[in-house]
């Protein structure tokens, strides 16, 4: 796959990475991506005969794979929940130029699946946690599951041999106290800690600039107790700044997606559960692949339309959003449907 041209949009950014949302229901109702007023008991999620099939996502995912992308990630809502992952996951590892296949789950189903996710090819697993508190983090998930529950999920995937990263979106008022707790449980554990500001994603999470506490503080936070030095980025298009516990190899992470963009690296695709592709993880609407399979087109066909939806690709809005805070009339898609 060494051969195949780069697929490049207009401000140069490479197709690398396709994160696949497999459905758009979660169990969990998080504050800040699915609150429980707005999706309550009564909230109608998708039918499960306008999904992708697992076959159709494999299709799609050859094609992107033959415009440059090695690298998918499975996401939802919640992933686990989507009946026979594995079988998803063992169809993917046979596509060739995909090299590596990972999973965002909120953990409450992982140690129930983990073994047959491993033995189908999962390369990697994010976990979202985002306080080692019991109450807080039921706060935070809407009541829907406990921290042991989670931490059960992780070590299931860590002794079967699958590297975690832990993931904690961090909200002013809300968590941030959670901090350094998060830091000092899992320092010496081997799994690297991910810190994340709060985004403005979808229309429901009253998102407040007031309630984004900064990388930078979050750094100056855990550097007072267990100092910290940065360490290179890994590869172009790594959205998390990297850093170390001084005189150690033990990494920690920080996503600044609202007070540092990383717009201009991003190389990221996003294939909704009803296949619709997005370019941005802020865009208000996407270009419906699943019509165009429904409707004959070949591979080529389908291709040229991924090709030139990437190559027109004009998407900055971090950036844009740090020179105007709300960019005026931007109705974004919900984060459980395009994934995170």
């Amino acid at each position: 796959m060494d051969s195949i041209p780069q697929t490049t949009d207009t401000l140069q950014r490479p197709l690398r990475d396709l994160r696949i949302s497999v459905t758009d229901r979660c169990n969990f109702r998080c504050r800040y991506c699915m609150p429980e007023e707005v999706f309550g008991p009564d909230f109608q999620f998708l039918p499960k005969d306008q999904l992708l099939t697992f076959e159709e996502i494999a299709r799609l995912a050859r094609i992107f794979a033959s415009l440059g992308v090695g690298k998918i990630r499975l996401s939802g809502g919640e992933p686990l929940l989507r009946k026979d992952l594995p079988k998803l996951i063992r169809m993917l590892g046979k596509i060739e130029g995909i090299s590596d296949i990972a999973l965002t789950t909120n953990g409450s189903l992982l140690a129930k699946h983990v073994n047959e996710l491993k033995y189908a090819g999962l390369c990697r697993i994010n976990v979202s946690l985002d306080s080692i508190n019991d109450e807080v983090f039921r706060r935070m998930n809407g009541g829907r599951c406990d921290v042991k529950t989670v931490l059960e999920g992780i070590e299931a995937a860590v002794n079967i041999g699958i590297k975690v990263k832990v993931n904690m979106v961090v909200q002013k008022g809300v968590n941030d106290k959670e901090i350094l707790p998060m830091a000092r449980y899992f320092r010496g554990t081997g799994h690297i800690l991910r810190f994340i500001e709060f985004m403005d994603v979808g229309n429901s999470n009253g998102w407040n600039l007031k309630q984004v506490l900064s990388k930078r503080e979050i750094v100056e936070r855990i550097n007072a107790e267990m100092p910290l030095e940065p360490i290179p980025s890994n590869y172009l298009g790594e959205v998390a700044s990297r850093y170390r516990y001084r005189g150690t190899k033990e990494e920690i992470g920080f996503i600044s997606s609202v007070t540092e963009s990383f717009c201009s690296t991003c190389t990221r695709a996003r294939l909704s559960a009803n296949g619709s592709l997005y370019t941005c993880l802020f865009a208000n609407q996407g270009t419906d692949l699943r019509s165009l399979i429904h409707a004959g087109a070949c591979d080529e066909e389908i291709r040229l339309q991924i090709q030139g939806v990437w190559n027109g690709r004009i998407d900055r809005y971090s950036d844009e959003r740090l020179d105007h805070t709300n960019i005026p009339n931007h109705k974004k898609i919900e984060m459980h449907y395009i994934g995170g």
